[in-house]
């Protein structure tokens, strides 16, 4: 099907309104509430729910899985498509628990800038760390939320000097606050030297009311905790702590902003600097290391597969990142990696588990296309003029377990189950090359393999037993160095769905050991990326 061309400056122009970014953080510093006040403030839900949900109330509209409502934690990444201002904004909602790092860093491909989230009393956790690295090995903006202020937690001035030693990024605040966390007055605003008054809103559903003094006026009300913030102000003034635009961009600063999310201050602040600050979309690398022009012929690249959000019809999206030019519903486009056509009809914007079809996309957009089955992820679509986009992320996996049906009867079912979840990227499946048909389960933390087998037993109706392996280390090998092994203990040889042969070691010992003796042998790290993995 051939379409009317759009003018490129048409989508220059919508390239330009696009805003598009990944939440990241530590899991319970309350990322999946911020997202439900993003859509709250921008009119998208009409009232906020809590991610935690007690009995009777609503679930967290990124929260869509059975699990994530059950557990109140994200489990999958949820693209969220709104308006604000005169934006389009396409908020990425990733898992905050490192057992689904593989799914974040999904995300973080398709992400041109990121919101990090750190709770008050915590500050930089583990899994923040291990996710900020992955944001600088992609040099993505981030700006930073210090979240919970409303509730005990450490000094704001000792936060910053964490955020500078652990990440090795200045912190630049927006707003500062007045009082120590836990007696939370508000903020002072630097751009404007006003002070926001502390508000709450009943079981945060409604929008925070904004109550603006200026400084006089605070300086009375609130005595020396604002005189105390001055201070601490003017000392941010004196090292050069204010907002530079370039910098952040660089990726070397991050503004920063105070608030409570549950409460919902101090988000209105945050989601107008993501318009204001947060890049649109620009030029995409290649793999051949050329770039694609924003408004070049349509191009895009699938970072994320999921099926049955929709249980009633069984369905199988596969999100794409628009990278350039005009998508429109209908279009026929190529799979740069198989050089076959493909067909745009089902083509839906996304909103959780919602949807609506979709006839426009533009640079920055997140598309769903329904029924893609031949998609991978990874998988790159072009129109007219060829590209390929560089393969996304593949982690280490750490945990393994052999799969088996409970009941053989619904051995088709299992199988079925076995190659969606394969698919989707919910874990690794590793064969035998030699003949057993036992699958291996491979999977970064253990959550991975409670998400398969619930989404086995009640999406497929096929019950699993996993039996855990005592091997902890995989390695990429070749034909020739897997022949030397069948004579070492401890070692096991499987073939991955693309051919690739995995070593997997029992220990970290074992591995450093046949290294020094072989330094020949083929024995490769499975790397993050391009960049060196994080620590």
């Amino acid at each position: 099907m051939t379409l009317a061309t759009t003018p490129a400056s048409d989508v220059a122009h919508e390239a330009a309104r696009r805003r598009t970014f990944a939440i990241i953080s530590h899991p319970d510093a309350g990322k999946t509430t911020l997202t439900e006040k993003f859509l709250l403030y921008a009119g998208a839900v009409a009232e906020a729910g809590a991610v935690k949900a007690r009995a009777g109330r609503r679930s967290a509209t990124s929260d869509w899985m059975a699990m994530e409502q059950q557990r109140g934690i994200s489990i999958t990444s949820t693209a969220l498509q709104f308006s604000y201002r005169d934006c389009v904004v396409n908020l990425l909602d990733t898992p905050g628990h490192r057992d689904f790092s593989e799914d974040t860093y999904r995300v973080l491909a398709a992400a041109d800038a990121a919101v990090m989230v750190l709770d008050a009393a915590k500050g930089i956790e583990a899994q923040t760390l291990k996710l900020f690295e992955v944001c600088r090995a992609r040099q993505l903006p981030v700006l930073t939320f210090i979240n919970k202020y409303d509730r005990p937690g450490r000094d704001a001035l000792e936060l910053l000097d964490e955020l500078e030693k652990q990440l090795d990024l200045r912190p630049t605040p927006v707003t500062w606050p007045v009082g120590i966390a836990g007696d939370f007055r508000g903020v002072i605003d630097r751009r404007t030297g006003e002070f926001v008054k502390f508000t709450r809103t009943a079981r945060g559903a409604t929008a925070a009311e904004e109550q603006r003094l200026d400084a006089t006026r605070a300086a009375a009300e609130e005595g020396d905790a604002w005189t105390h913030a001055v201070e601490e102000c003017e000392l941010l003034d004196a090292v050069g702590g204010s907002v530079d635009v370039e910098s952040f961009l660089a990726a070397e600063t991050s503004p920063l902003f105070v608030g409570s999310a549950l409460t919902n201050f101090g988000v209105r602040h945050l989601l107008d600097a993501i318009v204001d600050l947060a890049p649109a979309p620009t030029a995409r690398v290649a793999a051949s290391g050329e770039t694609r022009a924003v408004d070049a012929a349509f191009s895009g690249f699938v970072f994320k597969i999921q099926a049955n959000m929709d249980p009633a019809h069984r369905d199988h999206v596969a999100f794409v990142r628009v990278c350039s030019g005009h998508f429109e519903r209908g279009m026929t486009v190529t799979r740069a990696d198989t050089g076959k056509a493909f067909s745009t009809k089902y083509a839906a914007s996304m909103f959780g588990s919602d949807r609506d079809t979709i006839d426009d996309a533009y640079p920055g957009d997140v598309i769903g296309l329904v029924n893609a089955s031949d998609l991978r992820i990874g998988s790159s679509l072009y129109e007219s003029e060829p590209v390929a986009f560089p393969p996304i992320a593949t982690l280490a996996p750490e945990l393994f377990a052999r799969a088996r049906a409970k009941d053989t009867g619904r051995y088709k079912q299992f199988q079925r189950g076995l190659a969606q979840m394969e698919q989707e990227g919910v874990v690794h499946v590793l064969r035998d090359p030699h003949g057993d048909p036992t699958p291996v389960l491979a999977a970064v933390g253990q959550m991975q393999f409670e998400v398969f087998a619930h989404r086995l037993e009640h999406e497929f109706g096929a019950a699993v037993e996993l039996s855990p392996t005592p091997h902890t280390v995989a390695r990429r090998t070749d034909a020739e160095t897997a022949a030397q092994f069948p004579h070492i203990g401890g070692l096991l040889v499987l073939l991955q769905r693309d051919g690739t042969l995995l070593a997997l070691f029992e220990s970290q010992w074992l591995l450093q050991r046949l290294e020094g003796q072989h330094p020949d042998w083929v024995l490769d790290p499975i790397l993050i990326d391009a960049a060196e993995p994080p620590q």
